[in-house]
């Protein structure tokens, strides 16, 4: 496959033009993007706003081609003021909220749903059609508590570095979930599945602590 230029890169995949409708994501590891590409045509199928997946276009296991999206992403628009922290956390709930309505691919568990484990501002793309929920490489199944604790703690974390306005997300998101109670249960599975994140740096590693404690005085 023909791919142009480089337009975005993250923590284990880059993102490269196709055309002026596609994208290819490729993993560098050369991760298998198969189960991926699954989860998303089910949440598209339900309506759920992820985008576009042309299967079988890549060029390998780790290859995904999607369509291409065109707006920025929720945390460019916090950092640019064109989006405040209290619209990001309650748009963070409901996507959160949307996602673990839709019924669980697999379900080998009675309440299981489809958890993207990795929902922050930076996975949220703010198009014409509304808000695209992206990267789902983390996703798996379980209780939705347990998605929601990984958003939090992931926002937590940002906020204990010091970052301007994260504690306000953090707030919003908190005060907008439903089901908070299943949130304080899944928090130290969250913050295990994140203290053994490989792409963490020490010092993400070393904000865990004060992470989790800031996310339990808010809840109170």
């Amino acid at each position: 496959m023909r791919i142009g230029e480089l337009v975005g890169s993250g923590r284990s995949a880059d993102v490269y033009a196709i055309d002026g409708e596609r994208v290819l994501r490729r993993y560098r590891d050369g991760g298998d993007a198969a189960r991926e590409a699954a989860v998303m045509a089910h949440l598209a199928g339900h309506g759920y706003p992820v985008p576009e997946v042309f299967p079988g276009a890549g060029d390998g296991p780790g290859d995904l081609v999607m369509r291409r999206l065109s707006g920025p992403t929720m945390l460019r628009s916090l950092m640019d003021g064109t989006m405040t922290a209290e619209e990001a956390g309650a748009l963070l709930a409901r996507l959160l909220r949307e996602l673990h309505a839709v019924p669980a691919r697999v379900g080998a568990r009675p309440g299981d749903r489809i958890l993207h484990l990795d929902l922050h501002p930076d996975n949220v793309m703010l198009t014409a059609r509304g808000p695209v929920v992206i990267d789902w490489r983390n996703t798996d199944e379980g209780p939705p508590g347990l998605d929601d604790a990984m958003s939090a703690i992931i926002l937590a974390q940002v906020a204990a570095s010091g970052t301007a306005g994260a504690g306000e997300v953090l707030a919003a998101l908190l005060s907008e979930l439903d089901d908070t109670k299943g949130l304080a249960g899944q928090l130290p599975a969250a913050r295990a599945r994140r203290g053994a994140d490989a792409m963490l740096s020490p010092e993400e590693h070393a904000l865990l602590d004060d992470a989790e404690r800031l996310i339990r005085d808010l809840l109170g």
